[in-house]
């Protein structure tokens, strides 16, 4: 996965007014989420824009609230491709992904981000484009290549997760599927439902045509 040079800001100043205010100047309030679990009471000095969250059961974690500007990350949103993210906060490398995003129902623009911060132990779950490979023995047969799934959801510690996943489709017969308790790829485990159609060959009317001439033969 490509890495994502990104710098942002503590954020003290919380609540809707001051995300208000951040976004006139251009800005966007993320919250970077994830990090170790920890027993509760937490007496650690917390940097800013720290804050501990409950999260039940005497534990806790630590969440961050940054602000970042929205001409850093058009780049990072606007693109089909995924990216590790290294964040500099008051200059402290942090890794994370890019885990949710709240657009403006109207205007184009990013009302707000959540990241989730990584690292090359614990496993994260992320969405990972597909790309088909291969001329479909379906497609030669006169069928046509069809892609239900523009994204697999995989989980593997972010290191081991590729850019694409990509998938040959050289023996899909005509009017076949492809599901996704077929595939495999080494150090990926795969999120999606096993009998969820990644991509199929479906049949035409001209293949129709040509099967039942040759049935009639």
């Amino acid at each position: 996965m490509k890495v994502f040079q990104l710098t942002a800001e503590p954020r003290t100043d919380l609540g809707k007014k001051a995300a208000q205010a951040l976004r006139k100047e251009n800005k966007i309030p993320v919250v970077l989420n994830g990090g170790e679990i920890f027993d509760l009471p937490y007496n650690k000095p917390l940097k800013d824009g720290e804050k501990i969250v409950e999260i039940g059961n005497g534990k806790g974690l630590i969440t961050t609230d940054l602000a970042v500007t929205q001409d850093a990350v058009r780049k990072l949103v606007y693109t089909p491709d995924i990216f590790a993210i290294e964040l500099d906060v008051n200059g402290e490398k942090r890794m994370a992904v890019l885990k949710d995003l709240q657009f403006h129902p109207v205007k184009d623009t990013i009302l707000h981000m959540d990241l989730l911060e990584v690292n090359d132990k614990k496993p994260v779950t992320i969405s990972v484009p597909v790309k088909l490979e291969g001329h479909a023995e379906g497609v030669k047969a006169g069928g046509k290549l069809t892609l239900s799934m523009k994204k697999i959801k995989v989980k593997a510690v972010y290191t081991e997760i590729p850019e694409r996943v990509v998938i040959n489709v050289d023996n899909l017969g005509l009017g076949k599927t492809l599901q996704i308790g077929e595939l495999h790829f080494d150090g990926l485990e795969l999120m999606n439902a096993k009998n969820a159609v990644v991509c199929a060959v479906q049949l035409t009317r001209a293949a129709r045509g040509a099967a039942a001439a040759a049935a009639g033969k």
